[in-house]
């Protein structure tokens, strides 16, 4: 007989307890059972589709594959003898694991322009996303791996397989690598997306691996060899004809790359501008017009959110949709099926709104601008859900191909509450797929021809030919061949009545190795800018004589701004040519271009002091301030007495009236005089920078009086201020205090506190402390970043905080997150210990409290100056603020409740954009702000008024996100609930 075990009266309460917590938990969840709301959408069959679409005037969309030759497919690539090969991502988004993914192989037998057999070549694939024919085999991107695969017995199915590279992210289903494209420099290029990776060959160690955050890649095929190249968006990316990059991400549909990585990798002081800009006329998140109903998961959703029952971002005003949020793809137009007016077009993807948008790209200046073509409509639409363009292909019929993966939901599962995921299949559309083309009305299919067939010198017309696949295919065969071709080649590049055949042709010379001077010459005085340009970066490749050099040099002087820029970049990597005087001329063009300044800077890793002192030669133009500033700067910190020295003549004409101008440029310069064993500390122990410090104290005697003229413009002070940067500790001591006062303006006040703050002054500490009662909000956010910058002052102000002079509501809850993580044990307990007392606000509570601002009637007038004393610092509406946070020109679309939440709970769901990250640097300052922009050389942080840091990675010491957003919380401690309904009220009625 089996022993029975007593329960205590205690275990016997706790244990009904337990069954009564789990029958309240059953009853809960039954109460909130969602699956009335969320009825399944089926699919449409592949005959009845084209019914759904909707279709800009003068084109049609057909149907060219369908399951179950296809399914799932996410990225596609033309063999040479044009057959298809698909990529099947049948894993997303949960079942990677499965290894359920598989390429397969599509082949139009009869040429009618439909596929009819499809093979699978490789399948027992995770999650594959990119995909590129080579030399009788496929590259196929399945992260973290790179694979080749090849099919040796001519079966159709690969029998062989072998690891490239490894280490790409996998983090995000929908960041993976992507957008395998072939490039003018005989490469592979390849989107590495948001996660990045730790890059490696296979029998590398990992301590090898490259990372590749924040960047690309372009790989070798003939070598497997890498390169990091710059881009990083999320999902497309693509070339147009003549080479300039275009990417896309979820939030953000339109951008271009400015330069490549390798430039700015060749001077390690070199800060540069933005490599990746959007350049969307309407904004990153432009509205889009779909055809389709709203998903009925995302109607629950956004009223689930609302209520504070589920994390997100709220889609408001009953609309979940109306804006870019899920761009996917873009691809610039370059079939000769279109018409020529239609030729560089920008083609974009929304995988969440079910629709295809162009934009026509406009130069201005070095970059583009995309301005929408369909007003109020989109270039295609589909009212079926399962619509999902998600990338586009310029085929070799001359049509734009389009990938569906047609799926019913396509969104990620992390965005989906649990009780509405419960209710969703997100495996349903595994088994379905289309492939669209899309064609001018006028459009009669012809067959593709197999280039495999050709002989060397039919691929080399075939450099010509009006279509892009033709051109791109024959040049990547030609390379494959290693053809020897050559003399063909050279008559083409040079006689070519087509410029792309011209560009192409010298293209494949270059891939062979047979490129010279004497053909790239002619191409630098080509009619064709973009010829110009690309010759001149060819120029970096062959052994370069005097009449190649001699020409380069008058290129300073070219009409076209991207042959200059581009001018700029190779002038660096000539050997044997003076590139002082033809970098000044560059310069001197565009002064103020932030991109044609660091296209020069990178040009002189070496020689910053000839050109320093060449653009300082009378006349002096005013307006290089900036840029001889951070030549200044590279030369102080290379410490070279001969750059140096020349730098120092240079400056020695200056007089003490040029202080506005001049006195960022020589305070950049000295900076490193007080450091010991320093050029400049030598110099200055011999007396050889009497003169200059002469000069330089008569300059901020005069900006000090500057600085203090309660007359003056605010905007003559404030930059005075700035520049008292460079003065001593004991001068500005005695004059900024004064203007940290609330009778002066808050610009002045703000530009004091920054500028005394880059001082090591135990008394600003003591001053900000003291004014901390009279300063603006704006101002507290200044001086909060002051005091959180060094570990003294941060001390100070946590004692401050808990002695209970500094309210703990108007320190920022993130910055003490932050302090509570430091290395320092002191401030560690400090700000934990204040966390803890503090307590934690729950967001949703808050957000549920202040439900009854959307009730109340707002008033537009204070909403207005609301959003100017407690927005603006990060936001830009009506010429006011600063466009730091995400662009609220769309706000209206997403609603009141989108507006109330994302204000009150600003880390419900933060958008990896907008991260805060938190940087040390060798001088022991601690600095945060959102990364903008990230480099070979260099990472931007930004935070409110638009303040920034650009950080050397030679100086950073620790880079790490808080994971919040920059955004703070607590503004309810400056809001009433009506001043919420004020704010609102503003923001809906902007236009």
């Amino acid at each position: 007989m089996k022993s029975i075990k007593r329960i205590s009266p205690t275990s016997s309460i706790v244990v009904s307890l337990f069954l009564l917590l789990a029958m309240g938990f059953r009853i809960a969840v039954a109460e909130e059972d969602y699956a009335g709301e969320l009825p399944r959408v089926p699919a449409t069959p592949p005959s009845e589709t084209l019914a759904d679409f909707q279709i800009a005037a003068g084109f049609q969309i057909e149907l060219i594959a369908s399951e179950p030759l296809v399914t799932s497919p996410v990225a596609m690539e033309w063999d040479a003898d044009g057959s298809l090969f698909v990529c099947e991502m049948r894993g997303y988004s949960e079942d990677r694991d499965e290894g359920i993914s598989r390429i397969s192989h599509l082949v139009d037998t009869d040429q009618d322009g439909t596929y009819d057999t499809s093979t699978i070549f490789a399948e027992g694939l995770l999650w594959p996303t990119g995909l590129f024919p080579w030399n009788g085999g496929l590259f196929v991107g399945d992260a973290p791996n790179l694979y080749y695969f090849r099919d040796t017995d001519g079966d159709g199915k690969a029998d062989q397989s072998e690891t490239v590279l490894t280490g790409f992210g996998t983090s995000n289903v929908q960041g993976l690598m992507n957008s395998f494209r072939w490039g003018l420099d005989n490469r592979i290029h390849i989107a590495c997306s948001s996660t990045g990776g730790m890059i490696r060959r296979p029998e590398q160690p990992e301590s090898d691996a490259i990372n590749v955050r924040g960047r690309d890649i372009a790989l070798d095929p003939r070598t497997g060899e890498f390169e990091l190249t710059s881009g990083a968006a999320q999902h497309g990316m693509c070339f147009d004809n003549w080479g300039r990059k275009f990417v896309s991400s979820n939030s953000d549909h339109l951008q271009q790359v400015m330069y490549e990585d390798r430039y700015v990798g060749r001077n390690p002081l070199l800060q540069p501008a933005s490599a990746r800009i959007s350049i969307a006329e309407d904004g990153p998140q432009a509205e889009v017009f779909r055809t389709s109903p709203v998903e009925p998961w995302r109607i629950v959703r956004t009223r689930l959110r609302v209520s504070g029952k589920a994390r997100g971002p709220i889609e408001g005003g009953g609309r979940a949709a109306g804006y870019f949020t899920g761009a996917t793809g873009v691809t610039i137009v370059r079939g000769d099926a279109w018409p020529n007016s239609f030729q560089g077009m920008a083609i974009i993807g929304d995988v969440g709104s079910n629709l295809i948008h162009r934009k026509q790209l406009h130069p201005d200046g070095l970059k583009w601008i995309g301005k929408r073509v369909d007003p109020n409509s989109e270039l295609v639409t589909s009212t079926d859900i399962w619509f999902r363009p998600a990338q586009f292909a310029n085929a070799p019929d001359g049509t734009l191909h389009i990938i569906d993966v047609c799926r019913e939901v396509i969104e990620h599962p992390k965005s989906l509450p649990a009780e509405i995921k419960q209710h969703l299949d997100l495996t349903s559309g595994r088994d379905r797929g289309r492939l669209y083309r899309l064609v001018p009305d006028d459009y009669s299919h012809r067959p593709t021809p197999n280039l495999l067939a050709a002989t060397d010198a039919e691929l080399v017309e075939f450099l010509a030919h009006p279509n892009a696949w033709q051109r791109e295919t024959a040049g990547r065969l030609l390379i494959e061949r290693q053809s020897q071709a050559t003399q063909p080649l050279r008559q083409l590049a040079s006689e070519s009545e087509s410029p792309l055949g011209r560009l192409h042709a010298l293209a494949v010379l270059d891939g062979l190795g047979q490129l010279n001077s004497a053909t790239i010459l002619p191409r630098l005085s080509d009619p064709i800018p973009e010829l110009r340009r690309f010759a001149i970066q060819l120029a970096e490749h062959v052994e370069p004589n005097e009449k190649l050099r001699k020409k380069l040099q008058t290129l300073s002087a070219d009409p076209s701004i991207e042959v200059r820029y581009q001018l700029a970049f190779t002038i660096g990597s000539i050997p044997g040519l003076d590139k002082t005087e033809t970098l000044a001329a560059i310069i001197r063009q565009n002064p103020t271009d932030r991109w044609m300044q660091t296209a020069v800077q990178s040009s002189v890793g070496t020689g910053a002091g000839k050109l320093f002192a060449a653009l300082l030669a009378p006349p002096v133009d005013a307006r290089l301030e900036g840029f001889l500033t951070r030549l200044a700067a590279q030369i102080n910190q290379q410490d070279d007495q001969t750059e140096i020295q020349l730098a120092l003549a240079a400056v020695s004409n200056l007089s003490s009236s040029d202080g506005g101008f001049a006195l960022p440029i020589l305070g950049q310069l000295l900076q490193s005089r007080t450091r010991s064993g320093s050029v400049l500390h030598r110099l200055a122990a011999s007396g050889e920078l009497a003169k200059v410090d002469e000069t330089m104290q008569q300059m901020l005697a005069s900006l000090e009086q500057l600085a203090v003229n309660d007359s003056a413009s605010i905007h003559a002070r404030v930059a005075a201020i700035a520049n008292l940067r460079y003065a001593s500790l004991e001068r500005v001591s005695e004059i900024l205090p004064s203007l940290i006062d609330s009778r002066q303006p808050i610009e002045v006040q703000r530009a004091a506190m920054t500028t005394w703050g880059r001082f090591d002054s135990d008394e600003i500490t003591t001053t900000l402390l003291d004014q901390w009662s009279g300063l603006s909000p704006s101002l507290r956010e200044t001086a909060s970043e002051i005091l959180f910058s060094r570990p003294d002052r941060l001390k100070t102000l946590l004692h401050a905080i808990v002695a209970g002079d500094i309210p703990i509501s108007e320190v920022s809850r993130s910055r003490l997150q932050v302090a509570s993580k430091s290395s320092d044990s002191a401030i560690r307990q400090l700000a934990t210990g204040l966390l803890e007392s503090s307590g934690s606000k729950n967001r949703e509570e808050v957000v549920q409290a202040y439900q009854v601002a959307l009730q109340k009637e707002g008033d537009v007038h204070r909403g207005r100056q609301l959003f100017t004393a407690q927005c603006a610092n990060c936001h830009r509406l009506e010429d006011r603020g600063h466009e730091i946070g995400p662009n609220l020109a769309t706000v209206k679309a997403r609603g009141a409740d989108f507006i109330l939440t994302n204000v009150l709970d600003p880390n419900r769901e933060v958008n990896p954009q907008y991260l805060n990250y938190v940087a040390l640097d060798l001088d022991g300052r601690t600095l945060t702000g959102m990364i903008t922009d990230e480099s070979a050389t260099s990472i931007t942080l930004q935070r409110a008024e638009s303040a920034k840091d650009e950080l050397l990675r030679v100086d950073i010491e620790l880079l790490q996100s808080t994971g919040m957003s920059i955004m703070p919380e607590g503004l309810e401690e400056q809001l009433t609930p009506q001043a919420m309904a004020d704010l609102i009220s503003y923001l809906m009625q902007v236009e």
